[in-house]
């Protein structure tokens, strides 16, 4: 089972010794001092500064880039609509955004079934947007900043130190390095994850290794059903699966997600002739790239999967891919970030106001936060098997599964007991197609954890 499911609610044991082994950052000079600082100005940052702010609490929000930059993950889930609502840049984001409304994936013989979100079982708006990354994380940024938080660009976290009364964090701002004093602090640096490497927390996952290529590129063809660009594609291909993401602009992010067996082929190719050569194994996807020109560089990103063994801890919570990174197979990322970043500011709020409550409202918080990623990771781990692609080509609304489905694409996978239930449905009849075609999946499931246990092998040979 994904490596999450197996880390539930584990005990503090030896956490506090690792939290305060530097007892002179107490009484290290202080420049400045805050409520609550958070690490990182992405989607999640920029979300529960926001949201404490809005409570009242001071909050300091450092980001060690400066806005506009680039970042992946340009596709958003229809439940990340009522967060943007929440913290009032739902207007802001529709003023950017390309409107989403369902998900293509192609069969073999070039057709493709769209799931489209207003069949959603579940109460989730029947749209979202795709977005220029770079405009919508400077858009919330700035937006947290309207809001009275005092968010900082080029402001980079060198490390932060615990102790009985606060968290010390030394700041490099300007050229000169700092330290802030903060009640709270908030881990939202993304897939930097700075807690988890401070801390050692950090484990790949051993079931789920992969990596990514992706570049922009205009004059891309939408699918014949979709005339104006409003549905994300996702391919499957031999060795992985390719993303198709109308840009706001009309341009097209396009990436490749690919096996660790297959990367081993790359030899010594550069980014742009290795991506070239990966759409060409795409099935149909250059169909719709007879006119395309790439306007970026090819960036490649490896080791994908990962999870925190701690999302908490005296003091600290630990919000999305800073704690966890799933492949981005169903867009998932801003959502889980936002949504953790919304319960999170619960935990922080409540436990600046009452200490002796912090690690109850951590544990609801755990409670809450790992069974949405581990529904996500079921999906994610067998996206590719031969059962999973009959069930998505060819799908069945029996007992209204498939609108359980469309749900789940949504982001509906924490609260509604309807959609839990037919995603409960899809699992047992997932499980029926598996055993009625034992022999394939057998093979298919052995063929992915030797390339995996491979690739894992690969990582710790890198590491040392």
């Amino acid at each position: 089972m994904y490596i999450m499911v197996s880390l539930i609610c584990q005990g503090f044991t030896g956490m506090n010794a690792a939290l305060t082994g530097a007892a002179s950052a107490a009484t290290e000079p202080c420049t400045e001092s805050c409520d609550v600082l958070v690490i990182g100005g992405g989607p999640g940052g920029s979300t529960i500064s926001t949201l404490l702010a809005k409570r009242g609490w001071r909050v300091l929000m450092l980001e060690r880039d400066r806005f506009p930059r680039f970042h992946i993950g340009e596709s958003l889930l229809p439940a990340n609509m009522p967060i943007f609502d929440e913290i009032d840049a739902l207007e802001k984001l529709r003023r950017i955004g390309r409107l989403k409304l369902g998900a293509d994936f192609p069969r073999d013989d070039g057709s493709y079934y769209t799931f489209k979100f207003d069949r959603a079982l579940g109460s989730t708006p029947p749209y979202s947007f795709h977005v220029l990354r770079s405009e919508m994380d400077q858009m919330l940024f700035e937006h947290a900043r309207e809001q009275g938080v005092d968010a900082r660009q080029n402001a980079k976290v060198e490390r932060v130190e615990f102790d009985a009364d606060g968290v010390t964090v030394r700041v490099m701002e300007n050229g000169a390095s700092h330290a802030v004093r903060a009640r709270y602090l908030v881990d939202a640096s993304g897939r930097d994850t700075f807690l988890g490497k401070q801390l050692k927390l950090v484990e790949r996952s051993a079931e789920h290794q992969s990596a990514a290529l992706f570049a922009h590129y205009k004059d891309v063809d939408f699918n014949s059903g979709d005339p104006h660009g409003n549905i994300i594609s996702v391919y499957r291909f031999e060795h992985g699966w390719a993303w198709f993401i109308p840009l706001p602009s009309g341009d097209m992010s396009i990436g490749c997600v690919c096996k660790p067996e297959y990367l081993k082929s790359r030899r010594g190719a550069d980014n742009a002739e290795f991506m070239e050569r990966t759409l060409a194994l795409v099935p149909h996807a250059l169909d719709r790239m007879t006119r395309a020109k790439r306007i970026s560089e090819v960036r490649f990103t490896g080791n994908y999967s990962y999870v925190c063994k701690r999302m908490t801890g005296p003091r600290f919570v630990m919000i999305g891919d800073a704690w966890s990174f799933l492949d981005p197979i169903f867009s998932s990322g801003v959502f889980l970030s936002m949504h953790g970043a919304r319960h999170a500011a619960e935990v922080v709020d409540g436990s600046l106001r009452e200490p002796a409550r912090e690690r109850h409202l951590q544990r609801a918080y755990e409670r809450r936060i790992r069974p949405g990623y581990a529904r996500f990771a079921w999906f994610i781990y067998r996206f590719n098997s031969p059962v999973m692609k009959r069930l998505f080509a060819n799908p069945r609304n029996v007992w209204r599964v498939e609108e359980g489905v469309v749900s789940m694409l949504a982001g509906d996978v924490f609260d509604d007991r309807r959609v839990l239930r037919r995603l409960t449905a899809f699992k047992l009849i997932y499980a029926i197609g598996a055993l009625i075609d034992l022999r394939r999946w057998w093979s298919d499931l052995r063929e992915r954890k030797r390339q995996n246990r491979a690739a894992l092998k690969s990582t710790q040979v890198d590491a040392a």
